[in-house]
């Protein structure tokens, strides 16, 4: 049995590290793996090991030491969210050796019915994992491994992308919907406390509560843009509501809330543009916030970020400028593709749904944006015509 090109199988897929980062910041389990299992092997293929478990692709363990032992045998998931607490596991060998409280791992079957392996995650701490998203999300994570591992061996290379690609966008959809829903409550929540907090507390404590404003903010955008995303892809497009405004206010408010969370980056406005636009004054300001969170993201945290607008008698422009290193060649085809910037930029946070997000906004307004970058910097301009925009896309 050829391990090696199992090994080589997975880590060619290239939605396994993004699945393992998903499940590992979903659930808050340290470290995640895709294993080959069988009768008398344990191989580890894949894994995202926040924990420093020890784990690399191509490391073994043995068989009989752990629980994937038996779901190979039972093709059952085990869900466990605290040993101590399941009669089942708590007195179980593996728990005790690798020292782990929380446990999950789903089979990897493939369509002729046989069990290539396990997605799996463990984690010290005692985790409320027993739901049935989180048990749902490691299922169609485990078949879309499945789908992957089939078409590799049996499709050839135009038919595998024409499927795969079919596949991931459903099952993509599918989760961050899920996702984006589920996350409103609990950041509302802390919004709230956040708020509350600033009424009594100053100081250096005033300091900590706009970086918790901040992360608010991001993660607040970041619910917008995937719910976004989900809504267009799954029928019901990027809609407006369309009114007449003037873009300075728009423009400082959005600038402001940014200074605010990111006191130590310099933020020059300049806005020349006096009449009023039609836009949708929501979405405008979402689009800006996109362009400019990317901007303090890959700017040169020394350097000032530039926001402009301007009105002329046929259009107006939202632009972001920052300095820092340029955008290489290769990512610039791919920049405004959601899901494709982790592809060619693997180590940089989100996504990579804001710019698609924001250049929805802006065909939905009847116009685009453009990117420019070179050793100058990197400027990124929504331009939109002056005229009744489409209601939806």
């Amino acid at each position: 049995m050829d391990f090696g090109k199992d090994i080589e199988t997975v880590r060619a897929i290239a939605a396994v590290p993004t699945i393992l980062d998903v499940a590992s910041k979903t659930t808050g389990m340290g470290f995640t793996a895709v294993a080959r299992v069988t009768e008398d092997r344990w191989i580890t293929c894949a894994s995202k090991d926040d924990l420093k478990f020890g784990l690399k692709p191509g490391d073994e363990l043995k068989v009989e030491t752990t629980i994937c032992h038996e779901i190979r045998q039972s093709h059952e998931a085990v869900v466990i969210e605290d040993v101590a607490q399941d009669a089942a596991y708590c007195n179980h060998h593996t728990p005790a050796m690798y020292g782990f409280r929380s446990y999950i791992s789903v089979p990897i079957i493939l369509a002729d019915g046989s069990f290539f392996g396990t997605l799996c995650a463990i984690d010290p701490r005692p985790l409320p994992i027993n739901t049935a998203e989180t048990v749902g999300m490691f299922k169609v994570f485990a078949e879309l491994i499945a789908f992957h591992l089939d078409a590799a061996s049996k499709l050839d290379k135009s038919s595998v992308e024409l499927a795969l690609e079919r596949k991931n966008r459903e099952l993509r959809e599918q989760f961050i919907a899920v996702l984006g829903h589920d996350l409103r409550n609990p950041l509302a929540s802390i919004a709230a406390g956040v708020r509350l907090l600033g009424k009594r507390v100053d100081g250096e404590g005033q300091t900590m509560l706009a970086l918790m404003q901040g992360s608010v903010l991001r993660m607040s955008g970041l619910i917008d843009n995937v719910m976004d995303f989900a809504r267009g892809r799954l029928g019901g497009g990027i809609r407006l509501k369309l009114s007449q405004a003037v873009l300075e206010p728009l423009v400082q408010q959005v600038v402001g809330e940014f200074a605010a969370s990111h006191p130590n980056r310099v933020i020059e406005v300049d806005v020349q543009a006096d009449n009023p636009v039609t836009l949708d004054q929501d979405r405008v300001a979402q689009l800006l916030s996109n362009l400019l969170g990317n901007a303090l993201t890959y700017g040169a945290p020394d350097k000032p970020i530039q926001v402009a607008a301007q009105s002329t008698a046929d259009a107006f422009e939202l632009s972001v400028t920052n300095q820092g290193p340029p955008i290489s060649p290769e990512t610039m085809p791919h920049l405004f593709t959601a899901f494709e910037r982790g592809n060619v930029q693997p180590n940089q946070k989100g996504l990579g749904l804001g710019l698609y997000i924001s250049q929805e906004i802006a065909r939905s307004h009847g116009g685009r944006i453009e990117a420019q970058s070179g050793p100058g910097g990197t400027t990124f301009k929504a331009i939109f015509p002056i005229v009744e925009a489409t209601i939806s896309r």
